[in-house]
């Protein structure tokens, strides 16, 4: 973390602890959330409309106030201030956890998903609910995944068909040794780095390409650096929605159903959200010039095994991949 980032988690720190104390039960308390992503944003409005059910259901006693825009600093300065108590909660990309919370790895791993409806039966289910649990030991409650929809690489030069076409190329990916290790295997250089620096470096040449959903390509403007999107879909990397523990442990069992019921509740509040703007993106960015081409995905799925045999290797990690890949 930088020292400005350090400043800013010890400010949010000084500010918020007093307003998150909350004992007694009947105390209003004022939950405040850090985004990444603008307003307009699926995961964004989800939080919002969650603050909105539990407003209502504690009679205005409990809101969540919600920082977007990346005001409150990366993804990961979020974790690290929920983590220490500073914030209530944070939405973030799981890939951002999973150096913290090992787990969440599984969901991460490439083309493990066959479709959207697939994802969202298997995080649904109970072995979603164990990934979630997978994080308290970290300091974490997970409440709920969220879309993030099917990652593509984009490209400064070209589109690519095949992980021939990569071999070399400088990839930006998310701050996660999966990601890394993902990248590498298709034959490209893999350049972590945070999303906030990703459109300089496309401009610049520092890296020759990135990878994210279609969202995030027009939201970030990066479709003006990198015209080419090549329909990879290698990983549907979910978000995850985390609190922290040091405050969910002063709350209520009442509150923290409350809570909990309300993140469950915004899921599928957040899946039509993100439908409607995976169109909306996919003509805007088309509209600004960018070209999306389709793939070989056996040759690219091909190339994921060396992935497998690294990070698929617990016997809970291989049962719970079992378990996805049996959902129909």
């Amino acid at each position: 973390m930088t020292p400005f980032s350090l400043t800013r988690v010890a400010l949010a720190a000084c500010t918020t602890l007093s307003a998150l104390a909350l004992v007694p039960a009947a105390q209003a308390a004022e939950l405040r959330s850090a985004e990444i992503h603008p307003d307009n944003y699926p995961t964004t409005q989800a939080v919002r409309h969650m603050g909105e059910l539990i407003k209502e259901r504690t009679q205005g006693r409990i809101t969540i106030k919600v920082y977007s825009g990346g005001s409150l600093g990366s993804e990961n300065d979020s974790i690290e201030q929920v983590k220490l108590g500073a914030l209530a909660m944070t939405r973030v990309n799981s890939a951002a956890m999973h150096n913290i919370c090992e787990l969440t790895r599984v969901p991460s791993l490439p083309f493990l998903f066959r479709s959207t409806e697939h994802l969202h039966k298997a995080l649904d289910s109970e072995v979603g609910e164990q990934l979630l649990r997978g994080c308290e030991k970290a300091g974490f409650v997970g409440l709920a995944w969220y879309d993030s929809g099917s990652r593509s690489i984009y490209s400064r030069s070209k589109l690519v068909k095949t992980p021939a076409d990569v071999k070399g190329m400088k990839i930006r990916v998310q701050q996660s040794d999966l990601a890394v290790a993902m990248v590498e295997a298709m034959g490209a250089n893999a350049t972590p780095m945070p999303l906030g620096e990703v459109y300089t470096g496309l401009k610049t040449g520092l890296i020759d390409a990135a990878e994210n959903n279609l969202p995030s390509y027009d939201s970030t403007r990066h479709f003006e650096a990198a015209k080419y999107m090549s329909m990879t879909e290698h990983t549907m990397t979910p978000e995850i929605l985390v609190f922290s523990k040091r405050q969910w442990d002063k709350l209520p069992e009442a509150d923290q159903k409350i809570i909990r019921d309300a993140a469950k509740e915004s899921v599928p509040y957040m899946r039509k959200l993100w439908a409607e703007r995976e169109q909306v993106s996919k003509a805007a960015v088309e509209k600004g010039g960018a070209q999306l081409g389709e793939v070989d995905k056996a040759s690219f799925q091909a190339a994921m095994k060396p992935v497998y045999d690294r990070f698929v290797n617990t016997p809970e990690t291989k049962e719970l991949v079992s378990r996805i890949q049996a959902v129909k």
